[in-house]
C-alpha cells in the first residue's frame, strides 16, 4: 500500500474507530458504515481495506450471536435474511434472474447455485459458508 493510501486508511480508522462488536447497536452501526462504503462506485484501497475489516467484525459478531443449527437449510437461512431485511421475493430477482427461479429456490424445488450464494453473501454481508454448509440439504 502506498504512503498516501496508508495515511488515508489511518484517517478512516480514526474516524470510524472499528472495534469488536458486542451489541446489536454496535453491529447496526458497523453495517451502516459498511453499506456506505460499499455504495461507492469506486472505493479507494483504504476504503476497501476498511470494508474488509468491518466485514470480519460483523461476521464474528453474527456467528457468535446467531449460530447456525444443523437443522437449518440454505432456504431457511435465506428466508431469515429476507425477513430481517424486510425483503420480498421480487427483491431477489436481480440475483436469481427470474421470479420463477426465486420462487423455486424458496420452495425447495431448486438448489441455489454457487453464483447465487456468492451474490447473496455480498448482498447480506454474510459469509458464503452460511449457505454452503447447508446448500446440499435444501
Amino acid at each position: 500500500m502506498s504512503a498516501t493510501a496508508t495515511k488515508e486508511y489511518r484517517t478512516l480508522l480514526a474516524r470510524t474507530l472499528p472495534k469488536p462488536i458486542h451489541s446489536e447497536a454496535q453491529n447496526e452501526l458497523a453495517m451502516q458504515q459498511l453499506e456506505k462504503l460499499a455504495g461507492k462506485a469506486r472505493p479507494t484501497t483504504a476504503e476497501r481495506q476498511l470494508m474488509e475489516l468491518l466485514t470480519v467484525l460483523i461476521e464474528a459478531f453474527e456467528e457468535k450471536r446467531y449460530p447456525a443449527t444443523q437443522q437449518s437449510s440454505a432456504v431457511e437461512v435465506l428466508r431469515e435474511l429476507m425477513a430481517a431485511n424486510d425483503l420480498q421475493q421480487k427483491n431477489l430477482i436481480d440475483i436469481f434472474g427470474t421470479p420463477s427461479i426465486v420462487s423455486e429456490v424458496l420452495h425447495g424445488k431448486r438448489n441455489m447455485t454457487t453464483g447465487h450464494i456468492q451474490q447473496l453473501s455480498e448482498r447480506f454481508h454474510v459469509s458464503p459458508e452460511l449457505f454452503f454448509n447447508f446448500s446440499a440439504n435444501s
